[in-house]
């Protein structure tokens, strides 16, 4: 086992996906609210050993998913998008609606 020490140094890179999938076991599951998967990504987005692949783009969609009835993987693939230069994803999902970057078809 890793002494303290060790676990110092090491980093872990955790990709956007893996967030979607947590969120997606968290809610499905163990039955957690909203809140409470805000609240484990923000304890995941604070820990120094993780380094969190285009982190700014989960931050913007962890802050979509508080205020709007989406999901935090479409609010990410929203984000993912915009940063790559997309004015706005198009999408069929009704929940998505009036969040900024998404039209509905």
């Amino acid at each position: 086992m890793p002494s303290a020490t060790l676990l110092r140094y090491l980093r872990f890179l955790i990709d956007g996906i893996v967030l979607c999938e947590l969120v997606w076991v968290l809610e499905t599951g163990y039955g957690f609210s909203r809140s409470d998967v805000a609240a484990a990504l923000d304890r995941i987005l604070a820990t120094a050993q993780f380094e969190i692949e285009s982190k700014d783009h989960v931050l913007a969609a962890l802050a979509d998913f508080r205020r709007s009835a989406a999901d935090f993987c479409d609010c990410l693939i929203g984000r993912r998008n915009r940063g790559a230069g997309a004015a706005d994803t198009v999408t069929l999902d009704r929940s998505l609606k009036g969040l900024d970057g998404f039209r509905l078809l």
